[in-house]
């Protein structure tokens, strides 16, 4: 039997925060998966290479370089041709982990989404992660979508492109720093068995795409959806007036929230990823079992 296998991604590593508590971060969360009997993979591209499971070294040179580029599917053929260094979001974390190595289970903090209008009409930014998660045969264990984004919106598309929802231990979608969203999700599971039971039933039936399983973050970590809103409002206006686009906008709307909070929300992002490494470890071994 083989060892059961977590990937993990490394756009956190090269993007989502400064050296040297990223790597901290990478080397905690792979030990906490080893420590419940999975093995990690961690993904990322080196010199064009697609790698699922870097070796140290090379995640420690993810966490250093300078220039390192964050990989979304659409760069994939770019970074390989030109053999350049990359990061990998969750999509491209997704696909790789699917279509290269056969890795079922992935840990990340929270999935992009429909982020939040900010003048007339609809938002047309959309976050491909949805649409790997429509598509590609991965369980995806996360604290729901990151807060900055407009969850009904984000949960309508996941419904619509048949995406099931499991709140692990929760009723309710959960909000990233805050434990609730108030919105419900399709179905509570309360173990890795039933997560993985469910897991099982899909692939029988033959149905695409993957499986979101939210977990909130731990109580001692939370920040109420009261009290972290108006940093997240404050934010979106700023990001706004500066005219920010596209992938601009998620790595500025985190840092800027983590100034206003006095780094409470970094903590809490940081809690959250090691809670979902742990989480996504047992439901590898329920797999197995």
């Amino acid at each position: 039997m083989t060892t059961p296998a977590v990937a993990l991604e490394s756009t956190v590593i090269s993007h989502g925060l400064p050296y040297p508590r990223n790597l901290q971060l990478a080397q905690e969360m792979e030990a906490i998966i080893r420590s419940q009997g999975a093995t990690p993979h961690t993904v990322g591209i080196i010199a064009g290479e697609l790698i699922a499971g870097l070796t140290p070294a090379q995640i420690e040179h993810l966490a250093t370089a300078p220039n390192v580029r964050k990989v979304s599917r659409r760069d994939l053929p770019i970074v390989a041709a030109r053999k350049e260094d990359g990061a990998t979001t969750v999509a491209t974390t997704m696909w790789i982990a699917a279509q290269w190595a056969g890795i079922e289970v992935f840990a990340t903090g929270g999935i992009g989404g429909i982020h939040r209008h900010t003048g007339a009409g609809t938002s047309n930014d959309v976050s491909a992660d949805l649409q790997e998660l429509a598509q590609t045969p991965v369980i995806v264990v996360c604290a729901g979508a990151k807060a900055i984004l407009d969850l009904p919106a984000t949960l309508e598309y996941l419904e619509t492109h048949g995406v099931t929802v499991i709140g692990y231990g929760t009723d309710h979608f959960p909000a990233f720093y805050s434990r609730s969203s108030g919105l419900p999700v399709d179905v509570r599971c309360d173990n890795p068995a039933e997560v993985a039971a469910i897991w099982r039933a899909k692939r029988t039936l033959g149905l695409p795409g993957g499986l979101l399983v939210t977990v909130p973050v731990p109580v001692a970590d939370e920040i109420p959806a009261a009290e972290i809103e108006p940093f997240i409002e404050q934010a979106v206006a700023e990001a706004a007036a500066q005219g920010l686009r596209s992938a601009e906008v998620t790595p500025f709307l985190l840092t800027r929230i983590a100034e206003l909070t006095g780094e409470r929300s970094l903590r809490a992002n940081l809690a959250l990823l090691k809670n979902n490494a742990r989480v996504a470890a047992e439901i590898a071994l329920a797999l197995q079992g």
